[in-house]
């Protein structure tokens, strides 16, 4: 029987969040690009898009193409991201709820 010296490891679940998870600052801001950003590579595969294609039609180089379908969205800004969806024909509704001064507010995307 072989002995493993390595310590239990602890498994938690996740809050939905993996930026929160793992205590990134702003969390709700990065969930809510990445998940922009899914959206956009959702659109992008449904329509057969290349990344040259994509690239024209949202105004940027094939790498950035790149960069921005595989999560890497350091240079996309929120507003960028809904450029392109607005590009890629889809609407963005920004809702601002009352304020709740008990705690702080979330940034949240969701899709219809």
């Amino acid at each position: 029987m072989e002995t493993n010296n390595m310590a239990a490891e602890r498994i938690q679940r996740s809050r939905g969040n993996v930026f929160a998870d793992i205590n990134v600052p702003g969390a709700d801001r990065y969930i809510a690009k990445a998940e922009l950003a899914a959206r956009i590579l959702q659109i992008v595969r449904q329509r057969r898009l290349t990344q040259a294609a994509a690239g024209k039609l949202l105004g940027i180089s094939q790498p950035k193409v790149s960069a921005l379908l595989h999560g890497r969205l350091e240079g996309f800004s929120s507003d960028r991201l809904f450029r392109f969806l607005n590009a890629l024909g889809c609407d963005v509704r920004i809702t601002v709820s009352k304020p709740h001064p008990q705690t702080h507010g979330l940034v949240k995307v969701t899709t219809a």
